[in-house]
């Protein structure tokens, strides 16, 4: 797009390109999530939005997207990256960032197709935005969270370096669930895998850098 480059961005791994959806990614994307993004009866998300109506949820997942680059702004900005394996999008990995020049400081959030979950891509995904975090935006830290009884993502930010910074007691679908947040330093991450930027000048001050 000539007018908003940020959707000539791409950030690629050897088994993975990340990059701003098309309207056909979102569609794609939805498929993913009528397939199923986790066990029946778990819920992952401080928002339980997959417990979505069937008849809602397609819409309002395209739209949750589409109001993340509506609302962008240099000083609150959320990258919802879809990601793509074969050709093939299969999840989504957010990193965003509020006042993000003074504070140096994002935060991310992921989900994966259930068939594509438990072959390392989780972790493959996180370290491309943590690069491009630190090594193609200059932050300083990231932030993440997921439920104690979670331990496949608490895993994955274990494994990339985070630490943990706190509990947080919060209500999910009436129940009590424990949030532990966490948080990585540069100077704590080594991306395990390779990580290409590619199309960051053109669009580097839509994330306040």
């Amino acid at each position: 797009m000539r007018h908003w480059p940020i959707f000539d961005l791409r950030l690629t791994t050897p088994r993975l390109e990340l990059r701003l959806p098309s309207l056909d990614d979102l569609d794609a994307l939805v498929d993913r999530v009528l397939e199923g993004v986790h066990e029946p009866g778990f819920m992952p998300f401080g928002i339980p939005w997959t417990a979505a109506p069937a008849d809602i949820l397609p819409i309002a997942s395209i739209q949750h997207h589409l109001g993340s680059l509506a609302s962008w702004r240099r000083e609150n900005w959320h990258a919802n990256f879809m990601v793509v394996h074969d050709g093939q999008v299969i999840g989504s990995q957010t990193v965003a960032g509020i006042d993000f020049a003074v504070t140096r400081e994002v935060s991310s959030g992921s989900w994966l197709g259930r068939a594509w979950q438990g072959r390392g891509l989780g972790t493959e995904m996180r370290a491309a935005v943590l690069h491009f975090a630190f090594e193609g935006l200059g932050a300083e830290s990231a932030t993440s969270s997921a439920f104690t009884d979670n331990p496949a993502s608490l895993a994955v930010s274990r494994k990339l370096g985070y630490r943990e910074n706190g509990i947080q007691p919060q209500v999910v679908q009436g129940r009590r669930r424990v949030n532990q947040r966490l948080r990585l330093l540069r100077d704590d991450f080594t991306s395990p895998v390779p990580v290409e930027i590619h199309g960051l000048d053109g669009c580097r001050d839509q994330f306040g850098v």
